[in-house]
């Protein structure tokens, strides 16, 4: 239905402050962020150098922690915040300073913001009867979107008479109806429990192939971003850190907070690493034992003439082992997972999770032996905390 193309979008929220408070603060640009946020002589600096090309009936997913820009940047799209800087086109037309009423987009926000005094049916109606539609054509639309969400037994029913997961479908349904060019969602399922959740985003996967929209999806979940996005946007106070298909941010992190973020339990990381290089062969030391990296790591670092050093490594849970004649370590908590467990321990005052298997390990004692798997160790430069390889 339509592509979206952000350039240097940046959103500046003016200092409420005025006279001489702010005349005493002219001048002056703050590094310091406050409340995840940069603060400057012109205001609160929510979105900066946002930049993404978003093609037609694509799945974009901003993703990252409150504060972190995604919901403004998702209302700047809508038209419910003004763009401060930038330049944002909706099917390749500039719509700055368009009417949110006029960039044929609709929004499924999270609290649903369904009208009470209206059933289902009127309320999926209700934006068509505003714009004079034949009361047939009305109809049609309100009960093929029905269907396709399974809410058709729910038409003459009022909000207050439906659970939380039918209300977000009708909420959905009606955003639907209209056949906008872009389906925006603002944190849509935080309201639901787990076991609802689960049940929404497969119902928000089977929507995507049945409409023909672009869809741009909020949450601060990764699950919900790793699930449900054809690409990801990693954002962090206002910046985005990374873009990519679920694969490749969990695969190839760019950065710390990258790595850090995605994945759960989080990645281990190892701020007392060593980089070695003997015999044109690259190797790296954790907690004293030494890892051979693997052949895809060794070119990455051969390219960039990587010099040895410190690093900071980092292991996700899935690759930690257990091992006789490992890195001794001792078991402080047992999580069991089901078919998994998730061992916290402590290996000489550093705190590492592993995943094992629950098939045929038994119960672990109180001391483990732990090893890595060299081909999935990353590597971060500790200045600029980029992935390097």
């Amino acid at each position: 239905m339509a592509n979206l193309v952000l350039k240097n979008i940046k959103k500046i929220y003016p200092n409420a402050a005025g006279g001489k408070k702010a005349k005493k603060k002219k001048d002056h640009v703050s590094d310091e962020p406050k409340a995840n946020l940069q603060i400057t002589d012109e205001g609160v600096v929510a979105v900066q150098q946002f930049s993404l090309d978003i093609a037609d009936k694509e799945f974009i997913v901003l993703v990252g922690p409150s504060g972190c820009g995604k919901s403004t940047t998702l209302r700047m799209i809508a038209g419910l915040e003004e763009i401060s800087d930038g330049e944002l086109y909706i099917g390749g037309k500039l719509v700055n300073d368009v009417a949110p009423k006029d960039r044929d987009i609709a929004m499924v926000f999270q609290n649903y913001a369904l009208y009470p005094h209206m059933t289902v049916y009127e309320n999926m109606a209700f934006s068509m009867k505003l714009k004079k539609m034949p009361k047939d054509e009305i109809d049609k639309k309100v009960r093929e979107a029905a269907a396709i969400l399974d809410i058709t037994q729910y038409l003459d029913r009022k909000p207050k008479a439906l659970s939380g997961g039918q209300r977000q479908r009708v909420a959905i349904g009606r955003a639907i109806v209209r056949e906008p060019k872009v389906l925006l969602m603002d944190e849509p399922l935080s309201n639901l429990d787990a076991k609802l959740r689960n049940q929404m985003r497969a119902e928000i996967i089977k929507l995507r192939q049945r409409i023909n929209t672009t869809f741009i999806y909020v949450t601060h979940d990764q699950t919900e971003a790793m699930t449900l996005g054809d690409r990801i946007v990693i954002m962090k106070d206002g910046f985005i850190q990374q873009i990519g298909t679920p694969q490749e941010v969990f695969n190839h992190p760019a950065n710390i907070f990258v790595a850090g973020f995605i994945g759960v339990p989080q990645m281990n990381f190892f701020k007392d690493a060593k980089l070695l290089l003997e015999n044109g062969q690259y190797s790296v030391e954790i907690l004293g034992r030494r890892f051979v990296l693997g052949a895809q790591q060794q070119e990455a670092l051969k390219a960039s003439n990587r010099q040895p050093g410190a690093v900071i490594a980092g292991v996700r849970p899935v690759h930690v082992q257990l091992k006789h004649g490992g890195i001794p370590a001792n078991l402080e908590v047992s999580e069991m997972m089901g078919s998994e467990q998730h061992l916290h321990v402590n290996a000489n005052g550093t705190e590492i999770i592993a995943i094992v298997s629950t098939l045929g390990t038994g119960n672990h004692t109180d001391t483990v032996e732990l090893d890595f798997l060299p081909e999935c160790i990353h590597l971060f430069d500790p200045n600029t905390e980029k992935n390097l390889i």
